[in-house]
Parts: structure tokens; sequence; C-alpha cells
């Protein structure tokens, strides 16, 4: 009588195990791929409340864009009134987040975090979490240093960090604390943008765009530390390059900083949401922070070097 056939370690694969062996780098391929990552979404927390933007309206259009793609669970945790028993009690749960979107500041004294949530930020970048900080948000918490470190650059006094200027040639300036001038912005213009690198969040997409209506921070400062710039425009009052996305490394986790973004008091979603390359970036950014593979294909209609691509308003 044949006896069944003994499987251990020292016996010869079987046909069955010769096959597996051949199909594991495809499974493992298909399971790093954008489309086997989509199935389970990207978590993302925005955290908003308080602005001298319109925060509410900022929120509403950042899920709409991220929400579009059907590739995040988008989440929103709003910081009550400062000193409010609400307010005492406010903790976002980060550990329910791969990403969080920054949408608060107190440029203007107008809103406060517990001391709490600010050290639980604080960890939860440092130990591996995404933090985007979109537009106005860089203007925020000049006196916490660790927010300044996670943000790299910010709208800050000129006696206050290092300010990064780039040349036409891509090769960056950098101006030491007390020379040049505060950070401000001239006029929202069209602006070009150019690409710096090869990161991962600009892959294939052209070396420069047309996008509407921005605002171009002439010297952002802070301690510009493990710093990367990804892409920078010309600022018409200064007449030189300022870098508009950046990027920094805080402990094992990621940040990722545009001027993108701006929505104005009583601004109903304007066109500068609504461009191609603005939800695009953003969408990628995300994928980025959170290390996961970020979809390769470029939009068909992502903006060319003489002309800005506005989406509809849907």
């Amino acid at each position: 009588m044949r006896s069944s056939p003994r499987f251990n370690g020292s016996a010869s694969p079987s046909r069955s195990s010769k096959f597996l062996r051949y199909l594991f780098p495809f499974l493992a391929a298909w399971f790093l791929s954008p489309a086997a990552c989509a199935e389970v979404p990207v978590r993302v927390l925005i955290l908003d409340g308080f602005s001298n933007h319109d925060w509410a309206e900022t929120t509403r259009l950042i899920h709409g864009i991220l929400e579009k793609s059907g590739d995040f669970k988008v989440e929103t945790s709003t910081c009550p009134p400062t000193g409010t028993k609400e307010w005492n009690a406010w903790k976002p749960d980060f550990n329910n987040a791969d990403v969080i979107i920054q949408n608060c500041n107190d440029i203007q004294k107008n809103g406060a975090w517990p001391e709490a949530v600010k050290h639980s930020l604080d960890q939860f970048v440092s130990s591996g979490g995404g933090l985007f900080v979109w537009h106005s948000a860089n203007n925020a918490f000049a006196d916490w240093p660790a927010y300044n470190r996670m943000i790299g650059l910010g709208w800050r006094p000129k006696n206050v960090g290092t300010a990064i200027r780039i040349n036409d040639d891509g090769s960056s300036v950098r101006i030491p604390p007390g020379e040049g001038a505060n950070t401000s912005h001239g006029n929202r213009v069209d602006t070009l943008v150019h690409r710096l690198g090869e990161h991962p969040i600009h892959a294939s997409l052209p070396r420069s765009w047309m996008t509407p209506d921005l605002e171009v921070y002439s010297h952002p400062r802070g301690p510009a530390e493990n710093l990367s710039v990804l892409s920078y425009g010309f600022d018409p009052v200064t007449k030189q390059n300022w870098p508009l996305e950046w990027t920094v490394d805080y402990g094992t986790g990621r940040i990722y900083t545009a001027t993108y973004g701006h929505v104005w008091k009583d601004e109903k979603n304007p066109a500068r949401m609504r461009c191609a390359a603005v939800q695009t970036i953003t969408v990628r950014a995300v994928f980025w922070l959170a290390k996961k593979p970020i979809p390769a294909k470029v939009p068909a209609d992502f903006p060319t070097a003489k002309h800005v691509s506005i989406r509809s308003d849907d």
C-alpha cells in the first residue's frame, strides 16, 4: 500500500511548492500596486476650527478632492473655541489616521490647541505618521518649537529662522536670520511652477506647469532642517524665485507643505482649488505621506507651461 506523502524540511520541493515559488513575486507585486493598496483606504484626518482663511470651506473642498478618488477615508476633527469645556476635552484620535491634514492658523490669535494635542501630533509624526501642512497652516504656532521643526519653513519675521531662495538654475541660497525681509507675498497671479529633482510626488509630471491665482511666499523662514524643496515659482514683487512645495523628514515621519490651496473668506470653490495640478498633487502627496505607492498616471487635463487647467465646479 502506498503511503501518503510526507512534507518536511528535507523533502524535495513538490510541483505545488515550485508553482507557489514562481507565483510569489507576481502576487507580491500586485499587493504593492496602487490598485491593491486602494482596497484599504488611506485614513486621513483633517484638523480645523480656526484660521484667518475660510477653514470650513477649505476642509469641504479637501474632502471633495480626496473622496473623488475613492482611495481615502477622510474624517474631520474641529477644534472647539479656546478655553471652553469642549476645548479642554478635545483629543483628536491620531492613532486612527495615516495622514493628518493641518488646516488651523492662529496668526490672528483666534484659536489655540491644548498642550496635550500638540504633544500627540509631535509623537504621531516623529513615530512615522504623515503631516500635510495646508497653505496658511504654515503661518501657525510660531511659538511652538517642534511645529517650526516639522514645517521647516513658515510665515515668520526676518529674525526668526533661515529663508531659502531658489536661483534660476535650481540651486538654493540660504538667507540667515536677520538678513533679507519678513515672510510676505504680493498679489495672487497665475504662476509657472518649476519642479526640482525627481521626487515621487512629481513622478512623470512635466518639468513646469501653470497654476492659477497663486500666492508666492517670499522669504519663508524656519529651522529649514532635513528639508527638500520640490518646486519653486517667481515672485513679481521681489523678482526672485521662492519655494512653493517642500518636504521635511521628522523622526520617521514625513511632512509636506505647499502654498497651494488659498481659500479666502466667502470664496466658494475658487479656480485655484479646481486646478488639475493642485488636485493631482494633493492626492499624490497624501499617498506619499502615508508611505503608499503613488499612482503613476498623469491626468490628460494636467496643465502645460503655457496654460492653466481648471476643472468643473462639481
